[in-house]
């Protein structure tokens, strides 16, 4: 039996999301090239990574080839909170190139990077920009023998590298660079109309297993931060999801739903403006509290002090339960966002609360937050949403505008229906002249229900459903009609009729 090997470590990156795309972290002493277009954030990126590895023990250095001193670079860097002054000079050095790329030779340059080393003896070594280094070689060694050379250098004094440059997607097929190193990061940054989306793609990583797909990231005060897709749970998670009721906070519809809400379902809240979806959310996350479970509240349409304000002239009181820690409210309401920023952001808050329950309201606003490009992808990133937070135990409640139509009923836009285990169907109807709110749940996947159509009315005290609505046919036309005595005493007798019939039929 062979002896197993050792396993690669692997280095914390600092960058917040990246970690996990890359199955945990960078592979130790790995020869990588960070590649992308001109303001891609490339060397944002590698600076945060360095400032939160380099150490006296284990240092780092710089090398840069930029056209411009390295203090000007820097005087940018240090506005970032991850930029610390002490380590400048210390843990990390920087070595300007320039003089030696200009002269065009590869060999001057690789001796000079390896006198460096040697002095130094870093734990991580950066080439910034690599492009620039080999771009306007004239004599010396050839391309592919230098980086050879320099990777086998590296490698062998156990140094992480980063070649950072600016290269075309179309360069990989030519370039030797792209074959010897171990890990390939690609950045982006894309337009789609006034959006403007950045985007990070492992293309290569020897020795671990990267998510697979293009990850949203943003720059920011912080640094990068990287927005990971996000993976369905697995289906043994989903076994481990405790089958009780979560109740509603609606006297009656509980009962219609035979007990209310299965635990780690997600349920549809559907109906035209008006007709108290966001109130019957208030009561959702109010009973939560009320029983001892915690919730979010990602809100997409209106400001939250508009909400809350609402609430609270019904008796709810958001604020407190804000303040004792019960309740988490959400303003994601910034355009141009991605469905795993949006994710991260309720993943993050739905962790650090506890919560068992989440409403999202609505997604027609979520949807407009979302830059152009992530809209076209709706139902998919949609789809990923939902099965990642209630694969893990989460109650979640969710809200759509459709439009009001006479003569067709639709549910949900974007065919997204089938992403809910359960449906609630609110509308308009006409009786006796006036208008009035009709409740009714159109399926529920996991559970038995009662199908019968409810009167509501929107009071003080929230959503308070009435009687059932007998007598009546085409009630989800929004015209119904009553039904004659003659029909209804018909309808009775068809059951005696059709047992009759049957009994014939066996004679």
């Amino acid at each position: 039996m062979s002896k197993a090997e050792p396993a690669i470590k692997k280095l914390a990156t600092g960058v917040r999301g990246l970690d996990e795309v890359l199955g945990g972290g960078l592979p130790e002493y790995s020869f990588n090239l960070v590649a992308g277009a001109p303001g891609a954030g490339k060397t944002t990126l590698v600076h945060q990574l360095l400032f939160a590895n380099a150490s006296k023990e284990r240092p780092a250095i710089y090398f840069t080839v930029l056209g411009e001193p390295a203090l000007k670079m820097l005087r940018y860097q240090r506005q970032l909170t991850f930029f610390d002054a002490e380590k400048v000079g210390e843990a990390i050095q920087f070595v300007d190139l320039s003089p030696i790329v200009l002269a065009g030779d590869l060999g001057n340059v690789l001796e000079t990077i390896v006198a460096q080393v040697n002095a130094t003896n870093p734990a991580m070594v950066v080439v910034d920009s690599f492009r620039t280094v080999v771009r306007g070689h004239t004599q010396g060694m050839h391309l592919q023998n230098f980086l050879q050379q320099l990777a086998l250098h590296l490698t062998s004094w156990q140094a992480t590298t980063f070649l950072v440059g600016e290269y075309q997607e179309d360069e990989m097929k030519d370039n030797p660079v792209f074959t010897i190193a171990d890990g390939i990061l690609w950045l982006s940054q894309n337009r789609d109309r006034n959006s403007i989306v950045r985007k990070l793609q492992v293309m290569k990583m020897r020795g671990t297993a990267p998510m697979p797909g293009l990850h949203t990231f943003r720059l920011g005060v912080d640094g990068a931060q990287v927005f990971p897709r996000m993976q369905s749970p697995l289906a043994h998670e989903r076994r481990e999801i405790a089958r009780n009721r979560v109740t509603t906070g609606v006297t009656g519809l509980d009962d219609m739903m035979c007990g209310g809400i299965p635990a780690g379902d997600a349920t549809l809240l559907s109906g035209p403006s008006g007709t108290g979806k966001t109130v019957l959310c208030t009561q959702f996350v109010s009973e939560g509290v009320r029983n001892g479970e915690r919730a979010v509240l990602a809100v997409f349409e209106e400001h939250p002090q508009d909400y809350v304000a609402r609430a609270k002239d019904m008796g709810f009181d958001l604020d407190k339960m804000v303040a004792s820690g019960d309740l988490r409210l959400l303003y994601l309401r910034p355009l141009d966002l991605s469905a795993d920023e949006i994710l991260q952001e309720v993943q993050q808050a739905v962790a650090d609360l506890g919560a068992k329950r989440l409403v999202i309201d609505s997604l027609n606003g979520l949807e407009i937050a979302l830059a152009p490009s992530f809209r076209e992808d709706f139902q998919e990133s949609l789809y990923r949403m939902v099965t990642g937070l209630t694969g893990r135990g989460v109650t979640l409640l969710m809200t759509v505008e459709v439009g009001e139509s006479l003569n067709q009923i639709s549910f949900s836009p974007h065919t997204i229906s089938f992403l809910s285990q359960n449906i609630v169907f609110l509308r308009y109807v006409e009786l006796a002249g006036r208008l009035e709110k009709v409740l009714v749940i159109i399926k529920m996947r996991r559970s038995g229900y009662r199908p019968e159509m409810r009167r509501y009315t929107i009071t003080s005290a929230g959503l308070v459903l009435g009687e059932m609505l007998a007598g009546y046919e085409g009630i989800l036309t929004g015209v119904p009609r009553i039904r004659t005595t003659r029909e209804l005493v018909e309808e009775r007798r068809e059951p005696v009729r059709a047992r009759a019939r049957a009994r014939k039929k066996k004679r």
